[in-house]
């Protein structure tokens, strides 16, 4: 906060100086040495101690050689704004990396506080650490599952969007194995543990994300790379500039020490330092426009380097709302639907909603009748008279009862008076506007897409077909997802974007070279551990943030090529004494005033897309 209120002031007094006349040049040298002192001085103090660190050319040592430069020649207001235009910089993107940081302490909050254990019929509360295996631990509902184990009720229903992405709840059943971090639908569970907590599904999740965010390399600012090359050049001639001549051919020193200083005027690079981080900034700007939030400008440098991207599936490419997609019936499909929504009238199971819901009219309750839950099948009930049996593909076999052709996706098979009379497929809707999501991006230079699911593999192998994705990888749990990613990034020579937006994706953005994330529908750790967030939750935007980057960095060029021309030009011509100060100056300041302008046109952005 109080480098905020250190930034507001100088900005303010700096613009105050532009309305009031310091007659006085003593004052007016105080004045601004005390302005650039309260910004600049802390990027002074980093380059002092860095170049004892032996870490000489730096973007601090950059930021005082292009700051002290101006200050000679008496241009004290553009000494400061560059300065403080640093230190802007700086400040939102500590402020980014901060937020993403946020993430791990946000997983730590779902680590159980304490987990119930009934013991000789009490039920005692304790820590995790203290659960042995084969303890019989209690959960309730709405609690998630505390640590792996074996469920001891007949039947449960469990979210698990944390761990797989899958939208739709789970059934699980007596003897199925149950995974920590799925959070129960229903009754209260009995689960008799069989891993202690720090084997359990969701310690490893946490502990992925602590050791993805831990060893995730930053990519480097253009500015430090830049700075790096630059300012060693620019010292060491200024240094030849002024010695060679007076040593080797016995020129006067103090010609030679006015055209070093005029060299080191006009290679003071004010102008690239400002329109290197107001080249980023416009293009930070430009992505916002579109709905991405960029948390750094150095993510806008990797968008350029991108060749593949991985998709999570669900919320990602598809809306995470599950509808009716297709029914199949040998009877009138008014007449079908109305026996399969009488028989489901008394479910509150997500499947039997989405059937409702589609169905959208009244049923008349007395007419049914005789309504019973086949645990693990699906329902039967009375309906009319006749008897309707709506359910999974076990029905087939407990009925002795010839299928049809099963499908892979979440299907109600119905059975009416003992005939197969048809089916009602229920699958999760694609976003709209996908269709030239893979062509568009091979566009753009992603040459390769992926997607990895927890959901089946059938379904993965379904959406990859539909919209042209080159590789799938289905029945994945987090660590399988993190394990995946890693082999690919191995492989890859271009930065690889994983793009997803549940808690269970939290650990494979943070080990992606770019981390995107879902805003609309993501989860708060999904969306505080990535690097780009999409506020409008559309994979399209990624196209348009990849063009904006790739604009930002051919402007940037162009500003270096041309800053670098003008100066080479200046520089010799001051060498052999045909410029003065004045035009140094006037060099200096006349192709900042350029650079801005061009580095601005970033702002301009239009969609175009197939």
């Amino acid at each position: 906060m109080r480098d905020i209120i250190k930034i507001i002031i100088v900005f303010f007094l700096l613009i105050l100086s532009f309305f009031i006349t310091i007659p006085n040049q003593i004052i007016k040298f105080l004045f601004f040495s005390g302005l650039y002192t309260i910004i600049g001085s802390g990027v002074i103090i980093r380059a002092i101690k860095n170049i004892g660190k032996g870490d000489i050319f730096d973007e601090n040592f950059l930021m005082a050689i292009a700051t002290i430069g101006a200050f000679l020649i008496g241009e004290y207001p553009e000494a400061i704004a560059v300065m403080l235009f640093y230190e802007v910089g700086e400040k939102i993107q500590d402020y980014a990396i901060a937020k993403s940081k946020q993430s791990v302490i946000n997983l730590m909050d779902l680590r159980p506080v304490f987990v119930h254990i009934k013991h000789d019929d009490k039920v005692i509360d304790c820590k995790p650490e203290q659960v042995k295996i084969n303890d019989i631990v209690l959960v309730k509902p709405g609690e998630r599952v505390p640590l792996d184990g074996i469920m001891i009720n007949q039947i449960a229903t469990l979210d698990m969007r944390s761990l797989t992405g899958e939208s739709l709840p789970k059934e699980v059943y007596q003897d199925d194995e149950v995974l920590s971090g799925s959070v129960n639908l229903n009754n209260t569970l009995e689960i008799r543990v069989t891993k202690e907590y720090k084997e359990s599904t969701m310690y490893k999740i946490l502990e992925l994300v602590n050791e993805a965010s831990s060893h995730k390399t930053k990519s480097e600012k253009f500015i430090t790379k830049f700075s790096r090359y630059y300012t060693p050049i620019v010292v060491i001639i200024a240094i030849l500039l002024t010695f060679i001549p007076v040593i080797i051919f016995y020129q006067p020193f103090s010609v030679w020490i006015y055209r070093s200083l005029s060299f080191l005027v006009v290679s003071c690079p004010c102008a690239l330092v400002i329109s290197i981080p107001l080249s980023f900034f416009s293009g930070l700007g430009s992505c916002a426009k579109i709905g991405a939030l960029v948390k750094g400008s150095n993510y806008i440098e990797d968008l350029t380097k991108a060749g593949i991207i991985i998709f999570d599936k669900t919320g990602t490419l598809t809306k995470g709302i599950f509808t009716v997609d297709k029914i199949e019936t040998n009877i009138d499909k008014d007449k079908f639907l109305y026996y399969v929504v009488s028989c489901e009238f008394y479910s509150n199971h997500p499947i039997a909603r989405v059937v409702k819901d589609y169905y959208n009219k009244e049923i008349d309750e007395s007419n049914i009748t005789n309504t019973e839950e086949l645990s693990g099948i699906g329902i039967k009930a009375k309906v009319d008279y006749h008897e309707v049996i709506v359910g999974n593909d076990k029905i087939f076999s407990l009925y002795n009862i010839e299928p049809p052709k099963l499908e892979y996706r979440t299907t109600l098979y119905v059975i009416l008076d003992n005939k197969y009379i048809g089916k009602i497929i229920i699958s999760d809707q694609l976003k709209d506007n996908l269709d030239n999501l893979v062509d568009n991006l091979n566009n753009v230079g992603i040459n390769k897409t992926v997607i990895l699911t927890g959901d089946k593999t059938e379904i993965a192998k379904d959406i990859a077909t539909r919209l042209g994705i080159s590789e799938y990888h289905g029945s994945l749990l987090p660590q399988d997802k993190i394990y995946e990613t890693k082999k690919i990034i191995a492989r890859s020579p271009k930065k690889v974007i994983f793009v997803g937006d549940g808690l269970n994706d939290a650990p494979v953005i943070l080990e992606s070279d770019i981390g995107i994330s879902m805003g609309g529908i993501g989860s708060d750790a999904a969306i505080e551990a990535s690097d780009i967030v999409l506020m409008n939750d559309d994979p399209n935007t990624i196209i348009d943030m990849i063009k904006i980057a790739k604009k930002t960095i051919r402007i940037l060029r162009q500003n270096i090529i041309f800053v670098l021309m003008v100066k080479i030009i200046v520089l010799i011509l001051g060498a052999f004494g045909v410029t003065s100060m004045w035009m140094a100056v006037f060099a200096d300041v006349g192709i900042s005033l350029f650079t801005i302008i061009n580095s601005l046109r970033t702002f301009i952005y239009r969609k175009k897309r197939a």
